[in-house]
């Protein structure tokens, strides 16, 4: 089969490998007809991980079910599936608490795993024409008959539509608050679709990329352009100086200042001072135990210089950590067959699996226009 491998910092090549194929009885096989590059992909794609040399990415998978294991109940041949990100197993004390993202069993002494993804276990990338899908019944959502007419919607669900709700979970978002999410990339916009969906009064979305905050604009946000790092100060001014109820780190740490320059610490503390006190703050935003390839020495060793005197003062709340995707993604799926939600609308590119090594190039690069990227194996 033909697939994305990592070769190295900024070096992906499209190789023919091994079919991927049923390994346990309670594996699925899926042949990928969508499968998006995220901006975690990124991280590895640029070298800041431990990912190994000769590995298949991807981690935003969806495609038809063309065989199942022995033990496979539930999914069928023929069944339109996407696959969260997280692999979970369905009955560790973590899934069974809904904390599929932390699976004590798919990634032995870690919780979690995922696939593609660097130390989050042995699992091959989706990137790909063929996927195995361990512990298919739990892991595959079975999607409704308009699964191929809506494919670019419900490829969503893998990860950022659920990690954008997920961040205004974690935020404590209630109906009416106002919600100011930092970073206008996919996830991002997928908080700001969130929110919207569970009743925002308003939503503020920082970033300095024009292109990404136009997008933001178009789903009735209002855009700060932090471009001067005047951004805290907007928000403020436009709250009466109390802050917005809320807030979601959706940048995570390669966040930069108006230089360039990265700044690991910035979305964080910014939110300390753009959230009113007693509010909540989620993060969704990858940081790392350790990041060797950081200038910041802080950063080296997964540590920020965070303002935890001023979010103490305020009496804020913070929450943590990667979208738990089967808490979200079958109520999800839903707003998407009511033609509620559509997430497909931030999709600026989409190609083929051929063309993977071109859309990680641009897309790493933040080329205006390049918001999100979706590939198509087989076409």
């Amino acid at each position: 089969m033909k697939a994305l491998v990592y070769n190295g910092p900024c070096d992906v090549q499209i190789k023919e490998v091994p079919d991927a194929r049923i390994e346990k009885p309670t594996d699925v096989l899926v042949r990928i007809t969508t499968t998006n590059i995220c901006g975690s992909d990124l991280h590895m794609y640029e070298g800041r991980t431990s990912m190994e040399s000769g590995r298949i990415l991807g981690h935003e998978n969806m495609g038809e079910v063309i065989e199942v294991g022995k033990a496979v109940d539930r999914v069928k041949v023929g069944d339109m599936v996407c696959l969260p990100f997280n692999i979970g197993c369905g009955f560790c004390e973590n899934c069974e608490r809904g904390l599929s993202g932390f699976c004590l069993t798919a990634n032995p002494g870690t919780a979690g795993a995922a696939y593609g993804f660097a130390g989050m276990g042995p699992y091959s990338g989706g990137q790909a024409e063929l996927l195995r899908v361990p512990y298919g019944d739990y892991n595959c959502l079975v999607l409704p008959d308009d699964a191929r007419e809506k494919e670019n919607d419900y490829v969503m669900l893998s990860d950022i539509f659920p990690t954008g709700y997920h961040a205004t979970e974690l935020a404590g978002m209630q109906p009416g608050d106002s919600v100011v999410v930092y970073g206008a990339g996919p996830v991002g916009l997928m908080a700001v679709m969130s929110a919207y969906l569970k009743g925002a009064s308003r939503v503020f979305v920082v970033d300095t990329h024009k292109d990404r905050l136009k997008l933001a604009e178009n789903m009735g946000a209002i855009a700060i352009d932090d471009t001067e790092q005047g951004g805290v100060q907007q928000i403020l001014d436009l709250t009466d100086g109390k802050g917005a109820d809320c807030g979601c780190e959706c940048v995570g740490y390669q966040c930069c200042d108006r230089h360039g320059k990265e700044v690991p610490n910035l979305t964080m503390n910014n939110l300390v001072q753009s959230v009113k006190a007693t509010g909540g703050i989620g993060v969704v935003g990858v940081f790392l135990p350790e990041d060797p390839g950081a200038k910041d020495e802080l950063a080296k060793e997964g540590k920020l210089a965070f303002d935890f005197g001023q979010l103490w003062f305020k009496g804020q709340r913070i929450a943590t950590g990667q979208a738990n995707v089967k808490a979200y993604n079958r109520h999800l799926a839903k707003l998407i067959q009511a033609g509620r939600a559509k997430p497909s609308k931030i999709i600026s590119h989409e190609l083929a699996l051929d063309e993977a090594p071109k859309g990680y190039e641009e897309f790493d690069k933040r080329a205006e226009g390049w918001t999100k990227v979706v590939l198509k194996p087989g076409k």
